[in-house]
């Protein structure tokens, strides 16, 4: 057992040192699967992007599906929320994976999701489709990005779709209501990838000091309306996608992950 042990942990370090390294990529898509139909009751929408040469980032595929699947698991949990079902058991709950061109589609999501926007890449026809998504009602959550380079990466990449003098960024106080919609949340909780977390004896910051404290930030309107929500320097996504791999890990960040993540569906539904 101890050598198991032992190899888990050497594994699971490796895996952190080349996530925390993982500046630049593939400059595509990956396979984007066939999403389902739409009936009306609310799906966990992801964006899928290209990676940009010069960006930081492993893809929008990380932490799909299962972050996408137990989520909305826990929306249907511990809300009156009528999510959509799949054929594949009880806990099979349809997702869609969508390009930002595809305004149609979007325009059937009230929430999406984007991961690891430190790598993201967005040609024209893809940041006016994120602004008219946005400006149709739209709501955007962009979470797991670490360190002040992919931060200003991804600035780049948004302000190509909400420009300065337009649209804000700015942080987003505790006190904001999408802190309070279900859970009342206190503490912005920084959230590592359950590898870096395994693999460091239980830290937290994935780029050291340069990650040491996580950001709720966000770009508003001009009328202070909010259109994307972002966690810098944390990773929900992990805590949702890990539900049931480690208890420890679960023990420690779950909690804190869903609460936050349940706020935000709520607020991006009924903002």
């Amino acid at each position: 057992m101890k050598t198991v042990a032992a190899m888990l942990i050497a594994v699971t370090l490796a895996a952190a040192v080349a996530s925390a390294q993982r500046r630049g990529g593939r400059f595509g898509y990956q396979r984007i699967p066939e999403n389902p139909a739409y009936d009306g009751a609310f799906q966990f929408c992801r964006i899928a992007f290209r990676n940009a040469p010069n960006g930081d980032g492993g893809g929008w595929f990380v932490d799909w599906p299962r972050a996408d699947e137990n989520l909305t698991f826990r929306l249907s949990e511990l809300t009156t929320t009528t999510v959509s079902l799949g054929s594949g058991g009880p806990r099979a709950y349809n997702h869609s994976v969508l390009n930002l061109t595809d305004v149609l589609t979007l325009s059937k999501c009230p929430f999406t999701m984007l991961t690891e926007p430190g790598g993201a890449y967005f040609d024209q026809a893809e940041a006016q489709g994120l602004r008219e998504y946005l400006q149709r009602g739209g709501f955007l959550w962009a979470d797991d990005f670490w360190g002040e380079y992919a931060w200003e990466h991804w600035v780049g990449e948004l302000r190509k779709a909400l420009p300065p003098g337009e649209f804000t960024i700015a942080d987003v106080p505790l006190d904001h209501p999408i802190f309070h919609m279900l859970y009342d949340v206190h503490e912005l909780p920084q959230i590592p990838s359950i590898g870096f977390w395994v693999g460091t004896g239980g830290a937290t910051s994935e780029r050291g000091r340069d990650s040491a404290v996580p950001h709720a930030r966000a770009a508003f309107d001009a009328n202070g309306h909010m259109l994307v929500f972002m966690t810098h320097n944390t990773d929900f996504g992990d805590a949702f996608e890990r539900e049931g791999d480690m208890r420890e890990y679960f023990n420690v960040f779950a909690s804190r992950g869903y609460a936050v993540g349940i706020n935000v569906i709520l607020y991006a539904m009924t903002h």
